[in-house]
């Protein structure tokens, strides 16, 4: 594969050869195209890890893992409470979260870890109020979501992790089925009564949804730090406008681009022959769609390798594209609105205590991250 021939074969840990794609343009028209499939239980697809094609096949139908008109019916379950409007609804407790926390982090010692007082904390809130989990037991499934995706995990492990998440959900399914609040979990146990959903899809689709909400946000939020930190003349600008939305917003799309977390690719599989610049995918082919080839496309963004964050960034590819593109995007959106106004602002002096070159950084799984982030102010 080269810049003239973008799209060519790799060779995965399994020793398969899946289609790579990195065009934002070959994307955008695969992505959109019925004839390609993300059934992860057929023969061929190109799983992430040796954990994931272990559980594949135990795995029931979420949103995840189903092609329209299957994938329709469960992903209209669960959007209401991740749609623009409701999510906007709560950006002032997002708000007064990100405000405790760096209250916090302010009266507490100096160096602070980014990662563990800000990163982590926002988005697990959030989630965890959306969904209708306690808090508290937030270090149990922190723990275990990292070993259902984690590169580093045997299937056995996966598996395990996942099933202790799911028994978890489901006793709390249980007691929203008897006791209903304002939450996803209570949304889905009432679809579940009604017969409009099984119970396992509901606690599968809330381990799904855990284990999103929170690891991508999470990451974003201290490599967005780490990048501006890095970058000292584009965080004096989003300082200087952090009370103009219009502006905050495009460089958190920016932000998005430029760092594409999920640095493992989405995965998809050929329904049928597929022609692409020449060459053809044949049916049964497996894909691998790298969004950060897309993201740092020149022909879409030129200048790709710089951070500018009044670049028109809004078309990137972070949330993946198409119908199976992130659920909670407004949610993380929002989020990330949120931490990139006020952080810097309320921290003016806010600056790494190591070089670059020893921020740890965890790239186990889907999503690439930090360990921590040594800062001080």
């Amino acid at each position: 594969m080269t810049k003239d021939d973008p799209v060519g074969k790799v060779r995965i840990w399994d020793d398969s050869t899946p289609w790579f794609v990195t065009r934002h343009a070959d994307q955008r028209a695969l992505l959109n195209d019925p004839r390609i499939s993300i059934d992860e239980r057929r023969p061929n697809y190109p799983h992430m890890t040796r954990g994931r094609a272990g559980s594949a096949k135990h795995t029931p139908p979420l949103i995840t893992n189903t092609d329209p008109p299957e994938h329709t019916r469960l992903r209209r379950t669960v959007n209401t409470p991740f749609m623009v409007k409701r999510v906007e609804a709560l950006r002032p407790r997002i708000q007064q979260v990100i405000d405790t926390l760096i209250d916090e982090m302010l009266a507490g010692p100096r160096p602070a870890d980014l990662v563990q007082t800000i990163g982590l904390p926002v988005p697990t809130l959030v989630i965890t109020q959306i969904l209708g989990v306690p808090y508290e037991d937030h270090t149990f499934f922190q723990t275990n979501s990292s070993k259902t995706i984690s590169h580093e995990s045997t299937p056995e492990e996966a598996m395990a992790a996942g099933g202790a998440l799911a028994a978890y959900l489901g006793d709390l399914l249980q007691q929203k089925m008897d006791e209903p609040g304002e939450d996803v979990l209570s949304e889905m146990a009432g679809r579940v009564k009604a017969g409009e959903m099984t119970a396992s899809e509901a606690v599968h689709m809330g381990v799904a949804i855990l284990i999103a909400g929170h690891e991508t946000s999470a990451s974003m939020i201290s490599l967005g730090t780490l990048a501006l930190l890095r970058n000292p003349d584009q965080l004096a600008l989003l300082r200087e406008r952090s009370d103009d939305a219009k502006f905050v917003a495009n460089a958190a799309e920016e932000i998005l681009r430029y760092l594409t977390i999920v640095h493992t690719g989405i995965r998809r599989i050929a329904n049928e022959d597929i022609e692409l610049r020449g060459k053809t995918i044949a049916a049964g082919d497996g894909i691998i769609f790298d969004l950060s080839g897309a993201n740092w496309d020149e022909e879409e963004f030129p200048g790709a390798e710089k951070l500018d964050l009044s670049r028109p960034a809004r078309s990137h590819h972070a949330f993946g594209y198409g119908v199976h593109q992130c659920l909670g995007q407004s949610l993380a959106r929002v989020e990330l609105q949120v931490v990139y106004s006020t952080l810097y602002r309320r921290i003016p002096t806010l600056a790494l205590t190591v070089p670059f070159e020893e921020v740890p950084f965890a790239m186990e799984g889907v999503a690439y991250g930090l360990t921590s982030l040594p800062v001080t102010w």
